[in-house]
């Protein structure tokens, strides 16, 4: 996460409070920290009842919860109930598991008459990717014309495309880093 002045913002030691420093000190924060155990994640404490929560929907293998933030009325997290940081922490079932979840959630915003004219589903990975909470969770959220909601492209996005010797490149190094298991065509 970053600030227009060039700063960024990081985790304090009492997450998930953040603090401002410059890019420098993130990097070098970065470098000699971790993200939070499970005896930190505000998510596992929600799920120990610890900390309160709206919860829509709980199994065995995932809850889906309202968001405290939400991006419009109905935003709802999906997260693995075992802790995970990441999604590669997280096993195919459990992943399957989050997002069977997340398609009854949309499905349940758009019968629920909240506002919604179609449905987001969003998984930051990593900080970088803007991941917040370090515990695997999958955004599922109303969206409607106006809402103010939006992703950014860089300006050469419409206009930058690479070339397809390019791609196959990338998608042979993709298909050869593929777990075990994987399809690929």
């Amino acid at each position: 996460m970053g600030t227009a002045d060039g700063h960024a913002i990081v985790p304090a030691a009492a997450w998930p409070h953040f603090i401002v420093v410059s890019a420098a000190e993130a990097r070098v924060i970065r470098q000699h920290s971790s993200p939070p155990s499970m005896t930190d994640c505000i998510f596992c404490r929600m799920l120990a009842g610890g900390t309160p929560g709206s919860f829509v929907y709980r199994d065995d293998h995932v809850a889906a919860f309202m968001d405290i933030q939400p991006v419009n009325p109905g935003h709802v997290l999906v997260i693995p109930i075992r802790h995970a940081a990441f999604l590669a922490d997280i096993d195919a079932d459990t992943a399957a598991a989050v997002m069977r979840a997340g398609q009854r959630v949309a499905a349940a915003i758009r019968a629920s008459g909240v506002r919604c004219e179609g449905v987001n589903l969003f998984l930051a990975d990593g900080e970088a990717a803007m991941q917040e909470v370090f515990h695997v969770h999958l955004h599922v959220f109303p969206r409607f014309l106006g809402d103010g909601f939006g992703l950014r492209f860089s300006p050469e996005y419409h206009t930058r495309r690479p070339a397809r010797e390019a791609l196959d490149r990338t998608a042979v190094s993709l298909r050869e880093a593929l777990p075990a298991g994987s399809a690929s065509s």
